[in-house]
């Protein structure tokens, strides 16, 4: 098939994938593409974040169901899952610059329809909506950082996160605390759009990166496995993230908290998560730690989860919780950076891939999770997360051996 190539893209010229091959200790330049990127993902990760808690509050005004809050969270993977599907061949022939403002602008209309809608339904199309437009703008961005910086992809992609770990943070925060105001929480649904205006008014005319390595670039590529083991790999890391979203606060209160302080005591997940991320922001400044981050991220995931699920105790359940959000916070950054680093030539293919796996395991693991609980108890269930973390180790093993 014949590639497109929007004049909106620049081509970078040859790219090889030297993510980790690169010993020297090289400065990541933070130019205008990059805190493009930064901001327009910090502006989706806001929503991201916001979305379960919004459901909840939506919930209260419109008194549907326990089984419809799940339909919620489904809905809006399915929209992740077909980026995953459809990314590559969008991006060639729309350009990153025009999928990248129109998706912003796609994922603002259906964060609104969400929000202003009083009908189930129209904000069932929402969450739908902003789960497949928001899930684009992620994509562009991290296909930009990756051919942008190359072989400092994976600390582009950690730094990128540490706005999104911020949002974690402050998105439930300020859905709770306009939901005490005249305003009320719908407007904190806003505050993205916001900056998404003001990121277009600096940056409208900004050209894209795209990786160039050859005549090979125009035809949709068949990804090797290498790809496929380590977008396995951030599919599975995502999962293992959502499901303590998820359920975390839930464990909490059989462990004695009552269930607003339990829903209060997930802000130490995600402080953990924003804490290290800004320590592998640190780590990363020379790109061949990567893979020894991973492995040492994967190792402090099953000490902090194991702390929070074995001792039935508020406080070191709670300590457990936090050393699990340092050790979660880069799963999802390195082992993107590393899928990336297989075909530096075929960025969108394989960002799709990831995004493939990764709206479809979002699916169904939390559900598979629920499921569990209800046979066995949810102490028993939450076990699940060490199968998911053996597997993520199982596959970084097998990936990087693909690789080396």
């Amino acid at each position: 098939m014949p590639c497109r190539t929007s004049s909106q893209d620049q081509p970078i010229g040859p790219v090889s994938g030297a993510g980790e091959r690169a010993g020297a200790e090289t400065r990541l330049r933070r130019d205008r593409p990059t805190r493009l990127s930064y901001g327009a993902l910090g502006a989706y990760a806001f929503w991201l974040y916001a979305f379960g808690p919004a459901v909840a509050l939506l919930r209260a005004d419109l008194h549907f169901s326990y089984t419809l809050v799940g339909v919620y969270s489904a809905l809006w993977a399915a929209g992740a899952a077909a980026v995953g599907a459809s990314f590559a061949v969008v991006s060639r022939w729309l350009g990153r610059r025009l999928l990248l403002w129109g998706s912003a602008a796609g994922v603002a209309g259906g964060a609104a329809l969400f929000a202003l809608s009083g009908r189930v339904s129209l904000t069932l199309l929402g969450a739908v909506i902003m789960g497949f437009a928001g899930t684009m703008v992620q994509n562009v961005t991290q296909s930009v950082l990756s051919d942008h910086h190359g072989p400092l992809r994976a600390q582009a992609l950690v730094e990128s996160n540490i706005g999104a770990g911020a949002c974690a943070v402050l998105a439930p925060l300020a859905l709770g605390g306009l939901a005490r105001t005249p305003a009320g929480w719908r407007s904190a649904m806003a505050l993205p759009v916001g900056a998404l205006l003001a990121l277009y008014l600096a940056y409208r005319r900004e050209g894209l990166a795209v990786a160039v390595v050859g005549p090979q670039d125009a035809r949709r590529p068949r990804l090797p496995l290498a790809v496929w083991l380590l977008a396995g790999l951030v599919a599975v890391g995502i999962a293992v993230e959502f499901c303590v979203i998820y359920f975390g606060a839930e464990l909490l209160s059989v462990d004695g908290l009552s269930t607003h302080n339990a829903a209060t005591a997930m802000s130490g997940f995600y402080a953990g998560i924003l804490a290290g991320r800004l320590a592998g922001g640190r780590l990363l400044r020379r790109p061949e730690r990567t893979t020894g981050l991973l492995w040492a991220s994967l190792a402090i995931t099953a000490t902090g989860f194991g702390l929070f699920w074995l001792v039935a105790s508020p406080t070191p359940a709670l300590a457990g919780l936090i050393i699990a959000g340092i050790g979660v916070a880069n799963l999802f950054p390195l082992s993107l950076a590393l899928t990336l680093d297989v075909v530096p030539g075929h960025t969108d293919a394989a960002n799709g891939a990831t995004q493939l796996l990764g709206g479809l395991i979002v699916i169904a693991a939390p559900l598979a999770l629920g499921a569990l609980a209800d046979l066995v108890g949810l102490r028993l269930a939450f076990g699940t997360e060490f199968v998911l973390i053996g597997f993520s180790a199982a596959l970084l093993f097998l990936g990087r051996r693909r690789t080396s």
